[in-house]
């Protein structure tokens, strides 16, 4: 994986070259990119490797959610070079995410390319306590909630989680901290809008909380000027890990 505190830029668009223009233009700051539903549905693997033609990598955020059969057949046809991270529910339970595990490090060998990450969904970010509440799990605290499933991510053998960065601390405490932590839901000060999330903290909070790669879209890939959003982003996660870590 790669080092702690790196920003993931989200591909929130459905046009290829859309895509790629950003990559280029936020390369070599910015090295990870997050292909989501509406670009892989729309453009197809074609867009992973054109990503990885350039340099970059993906975590191909399609959160795979079916039985362990469908979810294990379907991980092992997205691994190819390139692809860094996939992701699945959680909420599909200890066999499936098992299952994709193995699908994915067995189509790995078999291809000659390095495995990537499999990561669990723990909760979407755009669900608050009080939805949760209502209508997932009456009288369940979403933060235990949020912790039981990455332990389950954990004992699946899973190498990380999506996750809000208020729940970061309390995984790192129940899981330690060889699970990787992935947190959407990162807004800078400077942007005013939030759009679906509802759980969300400033990149800086969020890298004090302890989490290992930030996940931002909109306040970079709509920003005037991307590049410059991007490495303002950067030094101020830069910051945030030498003030985590004593100024080191």
């Amino acid at each position: 994986m790669a080092e702690s505190g790196e920003i993931i830029v989200a591909l929130d668009t459905s046009n290829a070259g859309e895509a790629l223009s950003l990559v280029e233009d936020l390369m070599p700051g910015i090295t990870v990119f997050k292909v989501g539903m509406e670009l892989f549905y729309s453009t197809g693997a074609g867009v992973i490797d054109s990503i990885a033609a350039l340099g970059a990598k993906v975590f191909l955020d399609l959160k795979l959610h079916d039985i362990p059969t469908t979810v294990a057949r379907a991980a092992a046809t997205l691994v190819r070079p390139g692809v860094y991270m996939v992701d699945v529910h959680a909420a599909g339970g200890s066999r499936m995410m098992r299952e994709a595990g193995e699908a994915v490090r067995a189509a790995s060998a078999a291809r000659g390319v390095e495995a990537p990450a499999v990561i669990a969904v723990t909760l979407l970010t755009s669900i608050d306590r009080d939805v949760f509440s209502r209508e997932i799990a009456a009288g369940c605290d979403l933060g235990d909630y949020v912790v039981r499933m990455a332990r389950l991510a954990r004992e699946s053998g899973l190498d990380g989680v999506v996750t809000s960065a208020f729940e970061v601390g309390a995984i790192r405490k129940a899981c330690g901290p060889g699970l990787v932590t992935v947190v959407p839901g990162v807004r800078p000060a400077w942007a005013a809008e939030v759009h679906d999330q509802r759980r969300y903290m400033t990149p800086r909070q969020a890298v004090l909380a302890g989490a290992d790669h930030l996940v931002v879209g909109r306040p970079i890939t709509r920003a005037r000027s991307p590049r410059d959003a991007a490495n303002a982003l950067l030094d101020e996660v830069r910051e945030a890990r030498r003030d985590a870590s004593g100024g080191r």
